[in-house]
């Protein structure tokens, strides 16, 4: 059993989130999903930004260290969208970890980024937001670092191709990614 935190992506804490959350949870694991907008939620990614913007990068950051404050250093750092970003906040300050699932998005490696260290990554293919070029040069950086990164993409499926409520959604990805996020999950 894993400990399991799940960040939130621009829109806030959704469905997405709460049902990623129930599906890991029957896998056995124990998941958290902090909610960094304190309640609201954007109904248009635009809003989303928005909120994003008035909040503040580092307010969402600090949120974010609070809210893994009293887990294990061990807990697995997860994230959808801009959720991967707050998990790229947190990776130099948990060493410990046991891996980092990245669901629609990147997250910067750092220095001391473990050896070995499994990573899972999800993306659309193509993506907006994390084009070709980025994945490329993520993936050269990974491979110098050591960590275990394993890449999935989805071609033909949208950023957030997860969520069931957004137009992106595409069923068959989704459920080809819960089926390798559980395997992820159990491995480690």
């Amino acid at each position: 059993m894993a400990t399991v935190v799940l960040f939130h992506s621009v829109y806030g804490l959704r469905s997405l989130e709460r049902d990623a959350a129930e599906r890991l949870r029957a896998a056995g694991h124990q998941v958290f999903t902090p909610d960094l907008y304190t309640g609201k939620v954007a109904r248009s990614i635009e809003e989303g930004f928005e909120l994003k913007e008035a909040i503040g990068w580092s307010t969402l950051c600090q949120r974010a260290e609070k809210a893994v404050a009293a887990l294990p250093g061990s807990a697995v750092l997860g994230g959808f969208s801009m959720g991967a970003g707050v998990s790229a906040h947190l990776w130099p300050k948990r060493p410990q970890m046991a891996g980092m699932l990245l669901l629609q998005g990147l997250a910067e490696i750092p220095d001391n980024a473990r050896r070995g260290l499994p990573v899972q990554i999800h993306l659309a293919d193509p993506d907006r937001f994390a084009p070709r070029e980025e994945v490329e040069a993520w993936q050269a950086v990974a491979a110098r670092s050591s960590i275990a990164a394993e890449i999935f993409k989805y071609s033909g499926a949208g950023h957030l191709y997860i969520d069931p409520t957004l137009p992106d959604h595409d069923a068959a990805a989704a459920e080809l990614t819960w089926s390798r996020v559980i395997g992820f999950l159990a491995a480690l």
